[in-house]
């Protein structure tokens, strides 16, 4: 069943196979990313988990104080650094250099990386809008195999050492999607 609703063979219309796609999406990158993740200690640290979607904090002004200097070519940061993320033909060490606290993160990028499922997955950014000079809702599909699995995934962006970078909270918030009740450190 599941791999009819991953190839589009379930009638159109349904929900379960939105449900499906996103099951399946999830699972391609968060479990090899919550196995990667995990500890010996059995649970978390005690803080509420992160939210799987990630809302607007700000929003924008008319005077564009809520956006950064030039908002174009953070744009287009934030689109090339969140597809390279993404990306599975990109190396270990070139995605820490996008995400936050990359080095920090870097048993997460390793479960990504070492996942045959995993490398088949990507992103297409669709929509990113600033909600501060230094933070950006980013709106984006995950493919697997050029296919769309999730289409309208949200998460965070955000400009760190003058870099936009996906935020940590977007990947521990897909590693809270997987169930895995302690997402490990850095989450």
């Amino acid at each position: 069943m599941v791999s009819q609703m991953v190839l589009g063979s379930s009638r159109p219309g349904r929900g379960t196979l939105r449900r499906g796609r996103l099951a399946v999406a999830v699972l391609l990158l968060v479990v090899p990313a919550a196995a990667a993740c995990g500890d010996d200690s059995g649970g978390g640290d005690g803080d509420p988990p992160p939210e799987p979607s990630v809302k607007t904090s700000a929003e924008p002004t008319r005077d564009g104080a809520a956006a950064p200097a030039d908002p174009a070519a953070a744009k287009s940061e934030v689109t090339e650094n969140w597809e390279k993320f993404f990306d599975p033909g990109v190396p270990l060490k070139e995605k820490e250099t996008v995400l936050e606290d990359g080095a920090r993160m870097r048993a997460v990028l390793e479960g990504f990386s070492g996942d045959e499922r995993g490398r088949q997955v990507a992103a297409e950014v669709g929509e990113v809008e600033f909600t501060s000079a230094d933070e950006a809702d980013v709106t984006y599909a995950l493919t697997l195999k050029g296919a769309t699995a999730l289409p309208d995934a949200s998460g965070t962006a955000v400009n760190q050492d003058d870099t936009w970078k996906v935020s940590v909270k977007t990947l521990c918030a897909l590693v809270k999607l997987s169930g895995n009740a302690s997402p490990g450190p850095g989450c």
